[in-house]
């Protein structure tokens, strides 16, 4: 069996993610009949559409989710007192999988009329009803939960963490930018491959939207896997960074013995003993810390003394180096880079 791409398993992890999302959702019991209707009627405009059928005006809705199509009829037959159908699609051309369609027929005209799908003039309302748009936060959070159990998905935590929506049109999406800032929540619209989104990236916008729309425990979910990503970036930052001064001071040390070496050898017998001790230990310990060094010496010396010695043997060396017409110690470093 083969192995799944890194592809395969980030869209995997989205699935389950959405999946849970969607399932605490509907385990939410609107509180109010204006709220039930405000979700319904957002999952109607986002998933939904209407037209002519041979039987008369015809209301249809699909989703991949058969709890959610179930969802959406017994609010339809609650709230209206009409037939709904919900069946199934198998796989193909539009569709890799299943899918689940709610349909109206008899009655489709009165479920219109009274989830506002048309304006007063008749006309198909093209963003959310105004009822909606101005109504109590509690059918904007509705509004929200209806959009998300429509089109809605939710990804794991991480550089590309987003919550969207997929949307009919334009004015879907603006309007629910404006649902979201009324939440305190700011959301974007992008148009992707001739598909409207709506979407939230920030973790924090994330975690409200989550809470308001219905699912706290997905909500301490995310937060948790969210600060576990973090800490661990963090830990990789700080440990990526130790390693990069690591390298740095290891190579510095290197180019120093190297000097020092080269020092030693245009000074020769002229060496002062104190010089030379500390020479001697840069040499011998090419990749050591100052601090090393001054542990090694006998009798050790602080870090600062070590370093003070090494420039004066420096120092003396390029000295008599330009009074020889000679490469200085620096010619060493370029040698061994």
């Amino acid at each position: 069996m083969g192995r799944l791409s890194p592809s395969d398993t980030k869209r995997g992890d989205t699935v389950a993610l959405t999946a849970q999302v969607k399932d605490e959702l509907l385990g939410v019991n609107p509180s109010s009949t204006d709220a039930r209707i405000a979700e319904a009627t957002a999952m109607l405009r986002v998933a939904g559409e209407f037209d002519q059928g041979l039987r008369g005006i015809e209301l249809r809705a699909d989703f991949a989710e058969r709890s959610v199509a179930d969802h959406l009829a017994a609010t339809i037959r609650d709230v209206c007192d009409v037939k709904v159908d919900v069946t199934s699609s198998s796989p193909g051309s539009q569709s890799r999988d299943v899918r689940y369609e709610v349909k109206v027929t008899d009655g489709a005209r009165d479920v219109i009329r009274r989830f506002r799908l048309v304006t007063a003039s008749g006309h198909p309302v093209v963003g959310l009803p105004r009822h909606i748009i101005s109504g109590t936060i509690a059918e904007v959070e509705a509004a929200w939960r209806g959009a998300f159990l429509a089109r809605g998905s939710l990804t794991e935590p991480g550089r590309t963490s987003a919550l969207e929506v997929v949307c009919p049109r334009q004015e879907t999406a603006l309007a629910l930018v404006g649902l979201a800032r009324r939440l305190s929540v700011a959301a974007k619209t992008k148009e992707t491959r001739g598909t409207e989104r709506v979407y939230l990236r920030d973790g924090d916008a994330i975690g409200i939207l989550l809470s308001r729309m219905g699912a706290p425990r997905v909500r301490l979910e995310w937060d948790e896997k969210r600060k576990k990503r973090q800490a661990k970036q963090s830990a990789s930052h700080h440990a990526n960074f130790d390693d990069a001064n690591q390298r740095r001071s290891a190579q510095a040390a290197a180019a120093a013995a190297a000097r020092v070496d080269r020092a030693m050898s245009i000074l020769g017998d002229d060496v002062p003993e104190h010089l030379a001790d500390a020479g001697y230990l840069r040499v011998k310990h090419r990749h050591a810390s100052l601090e090393e060094l001054g542990r090694l010496a006998d009798p050790q010396m602080t870090k600062d003394a070590v370093a003070g010695r090494i420039r004066r043997l420096l120092s003396l060396a390029d000295k008599r180096a330009k009074e020889l017409g000679i490469p200085d110690t620096n010619a060493a470093v370029a040698e061994d880079s």
